[in-house]
């Protein structure tokens, strides 16, 4: 399906009554558009001189009640001086006023959906003469919105069992778990605090892999003693060594390891063992119960299974969501604005590495992995990006919109989250002019569970005897 489709020419409209401030006039654009892409545009933009004019002695006339130059009362210094004395302000503020109508007016006339930010290149403004600029800008794509309603999806008939509370519980203890010396010696599910200094052929690992510094050289590093544990084969050759030993450990890095100059390479190891650990759980009981706020360990178990049932269906709700989507998509076909993806892809890449991060992954792992990153980003840049337009132009097809006190009701809620208070944290998103986040975030949720109310509930297939 060709997207975007339209003249590269528009012809003018006339003049409608708009406001800006205490300014009531008329805007008369001339407008031409120029497709640069399928979804980019060069919008030129043209005003007379008789509106430049006009919006140059209104401001003029604000100025002269209002300016206060020497050898004048306030408000009696003749147009004449006053436009002399304050021209660049003059000049600055008739672009002010005029280019965002304008702009606002041309976008209007042409049925533009402008998508990111806009460049602006102006002209000239010359008195008596027309003044005129242009906007490059990308655009949503044209497409014809598919049938919407009856989307097929399957219900998720899982449901929180014992043992999913079990297994909760035991997290639960986990997290509680005290690391006590022992003076026994390593046994597997031990815990070692060690140093170590690696070598391939006698020489630093990172002669090899520049960026592996991790792996070349620790001090008071943890580790659990299990076969895959760190790198296969590492952990299990100190098995029967005491604090205070030192030991040799030889392993030969996996072929697929994540760093690509290690694959398959010998490596030794100098390790010096400086503490033997033992993980201990405190049992499950009133005690453990009460270390979570709750009264007794009846009420953290059932806690624990009122929290699993609110994960499981806020999971359930998703994964109809996701099914929407994905159906959705696959009945539109058309371009998407690039430069609008790329930024969208450098979003993705920065939550995945920030996420990977948060989990421990070293940076050269990261870097390795960088080319897999990007196409994993710009793929779900592009999905990101079709899915807004698409469920955009739903929320306007169904009238969708979101008021004041629904955006302020979920600043509250991400203020929460966060530990903010919620003024604190509107300010800051006014400041990153990030409302629009949180205004499109909640009419995606509306859409969503439009669609959800249109679907239509498919049985699974019957288990295979």
């Amino acid at each position: 399906m060709k997207c975007c489709r339209g003249s590269d020419r528009a012809s003018t409209e006339p003049g409608r009554r708009v406001r800006h401030g205490d300014l009531e006039k008329r805007v008369f654009v001339n407008v031409s558009v120029e497709h640069l892409g399928p979804c980019k545009k060069l919008v030129r933009v043209e005003l007379s001189p008789e509106e430049i004019e006009e919006t140059r002695n209104k401001i003029l006339g604000e100025l002269v009640r209002k300016a206060h130059l020497p050898g004048f009362r306030p408000g009696k210094a003749p147009k004449a001086v006053v436009a002399k004395a304050f021209s660049e302000h003059i000049q600055n503020e008739l672009k002010d006023r005029l280019m965002p109508e304008a702009y606002r007016k041309a976008i209007a006339q042409e049925k533009l959906r402008p998508i990111g930010k806009p460049e602006i290149e102006q002209g000239i403004l010359e008195e008596g003469k027309p003044f005129s600029f242009t906007v490059t800008v990308e655009t949503e794509p044209d497409f014809e919105l598919p049938d919407y309603r009856n989307l097929p999806i399957r219900l998720d008939t899982r449901t929180v069992t014992e043992e999913d509370v079990a297994m909760a519980l035991e997290s639960l203890r986990a997290q509680r778990a005290r690391f006590v010396d022992c003076n026994q010696p390593v046994q597997q599910g031990h815990f070692v605090v060690v140093n170590y200094v690696g070598t391939i052929d006698g020489k630093p690992i990172t002669d090899l892999a520049p960026t592996a510094r991790g792996l070349a050289e620790k001090k008071s590093f943890w580790l659990r003693v299990a076969e895959d544990e760190f790198i296969p084969g590492f952990t299990t050759q100190l098995i029967g060594a005491t604090a205070g030993e030192k030991r040799t450990v030889t392993i030969t890095f996996p072929s697929d390891f994540v760093v690509e100059e290690l694959r398959g390479k010998l490596a030794n190891y100098e390790v010096e063992i400086l503490t033997v650990k033992e993980k201990t759980l405190p049992p499950l009981g009133d005690e453990l119960a009460r270390e979570y706020g709750a009264e007794n360990f009846d009420a953290l178990k059932a806690g624990v299974r009122h929290d699993l049932e609110l994960q499981l269906a806020a999971d359930k709700k998703r994964k109809i969501r996701d099914q929407l989507v994905a159906t959705l998509l696959g009945r539109v076909n058309c371009d998407l604005p690039e430069e609008y993806v790329l930024q969208e892809t450098r979003n993705v890449i920065y939550d995945i590495v920030r996420a990977n991060q948060e989990r421990g992954v070293p940076k050269e792992a990261i870097d390795e992995r960088k080319d897999e990153i990007y196409t994993v980003a710009s793929n779900s840049a592009r999905e990101r990006v079709k899915a807004m337009i698409v469920l955009r132009r739903i929320a306007e097809q169904e009238k969708i919109t979101v008021t004041k006190e629904e955006i302020e009701k979920r600043i509250i809620q991400l203020a929460r989250r966060y530990g903010v208070k919620p003024e604190k944290f509107a300010q800051q998103l006014y400041e990153k002019n990030a409302i629009g986040y949180i205004q499109r975030e909640l009419i995606e949720e509306k859409v969503l569970d439009t669609l959800e109310l249109y679907a239509r509930v498919e049985e699974p297939p019957s288990p295979t005897r």
